[in-house]
């Protein structure tokens, strides 16, 4: 049969975590449509790959015989993306939101002007993925948020940092304030990140010393993220969202007892480097540091 690769990724992270719960969470992907694609594989294959049990998922003797051949098979694949975005001279940079970009536009522009035989690719990802497509292989580096589900694996440079504060429904009563204390909105219905995005979720709903979350939306794009509000949740954001993402019913105001956000730089380890790679990379780098 032909096998999705993506496939493939699932189930060694499944292999590798023991459990579709750590696995879920490390792709950023809801448990049941990673059960889904599971089985899939084995329906695909005609062969059990794991045993299920409360404990977790153990693999079985065929699924031990995949699993031992794969990362190779995987490493492989990933070098004959590289060579073919090389041979084509793409690179890939993904990014969430457009706050975070800074000078990036203006760096690319540069980047084309100084090697014109070189095309890059700007890939926006929704909130489902806060890795913004490194975790799933798309992407040659990306421009996220820190901190991100499996970032440790990955290479990964801060750019900057920005204040976060609070969007309001413009009908709220602390929509007059100036500024608004973290813990006077601790019982507000929040807008929020799928469960399945673990300490990104977390980070965007912020430490409360115990205190339990009122979750009034789940999200993953920033029209649905501003309609919540709208409709009457909160939502922790970036300084920069009030410039990026305004509507008249909905109001930025900074918020006392929270950590600012931080944008880094994020590309795999371990991968073949490339000299334009490097290049554009550097240069982000050295531009945003010095905006910063």
């Amino acid at each position: 049969m032909d096998v999705d690769t993506r496939l493939l990724r699932y189930f060694a992270a499944v292999a590798e975590e023991g459990s579709l719960t750590g696995a879920a969470g490390r792709l950023f992907v809801s448990q049941p449509a990673l059960t889904k694609q599971i089985r899939r594989l084995e329906d695909g294959l005609g062969v059990r790959l794991f045993t299920r049990s409360r404990s977790g998922m153990a693999l079985t003797e065929a699924g031990c015989e995949l699993a031992s051949r794969l990362p190779a098979l995987l490493d492989r694949w990933d070098e004959a993306v590289q060579a073919t975005g090389r041979a084509a001279r793409v690179l890939r940079l993904g990014f969430l939101d457009a706050g975070a970009m800074g000078a990036v536009a203006e760096v690319i522009t540069e980047f084309r002007q100084a090697q014109p035989e070189w095309r890059v690719e700007l890939r926006q990802s929704d909130w489902s993925d806060p890795s913004a497509g490194l975790a799933r292989g798309e992407m040659d580096a990306a421009v996220v948020r820190l901190p991100f589900p499996g970032q440790d694996g990955f290479t990964v440079t801060e750019l900057f940092r920005e204040e976060r504060g609070v969007l309001l429904p413009a009908r709220h009563p602390l929509a007059n304030r100036e500024t608004v204390e973290f813990r006077e909105l601790w019982d507000e219905p929040f807008a929020a990140a799928g469960a399945e995005t673990g300490a990104w979720r977390e980070y965007w709903l912020a430490e409360r010393d115990g205190h339990p979350v009122r979750v009034g939306a789940v999200t993953t794009r920033p029209d649905e993220w501003l309609g919540a509000v709208a409709g009457g949740c909160v939502a922790l954001a970036p300084a920069s969202a009030a410039r990026f993402y305004s509507r008249p019913d909905v109001v930025f105001r900074p918020v006392h007892g929270v950590s600012p956000s931080r944008v880094g730089l994020a590309r795999p380890r371990g991968r073949t480097q490339q000299a334009a790679l490097d290049e554009l990379l550097g240069a982000i780098t050295r531009r945003m540091g010095r905006s910063s």
